[in-house]
């Protein structure tokens, strides 16, 4: 019984195997890296649209204002008087948004 199962396993050839492995690779690409390009693509569109005034949050997690925009940084006021710079790529979302996404008790 055993050598029969060996033998079938060998006659197969080489194709179901590439067969497999190009499914295993459509699998991935379409599961992990096109939703993570449409993520980044969405990203840098919102950080294209950024207007002063709005509310944003930054990656670490940081609320504040926008006060100042220029080509690589931004200023958010986080307090009375305090404005910090930051990088562009450091916004993450904005900070209206992040209240819609909180589930509803």
């Amino acid at each position: 019984m055993q050598t029969i199962l060996l033998q079938a396993g060998q006659d197969g050839g080489i194709l179901p195997q590439l067969l497999m492995f190009g499914a295993i690779i459509l699998v991935f690409y379409f599961f992990m890296i096109r939703p993570q390009q449409k993520k980044m693509r969405d990203q840098k569109k919102f950080r294209e649209e950024l207007t002063k005034g709005m509310n944003i949050v930054t990656i670490g997690g940081l609320h504040g204002k926008l006060v100042s925009l220029d080509d690589d940084t931004i200023t958010l006021e986080v307090d009375k008087g305090v404005r910090l710079t930051f990088d562009k790529t450091a916004v993450s979302m904005e900070a209206t948004a992040r209240v819609n996404q909180q589930p509803k008790s």
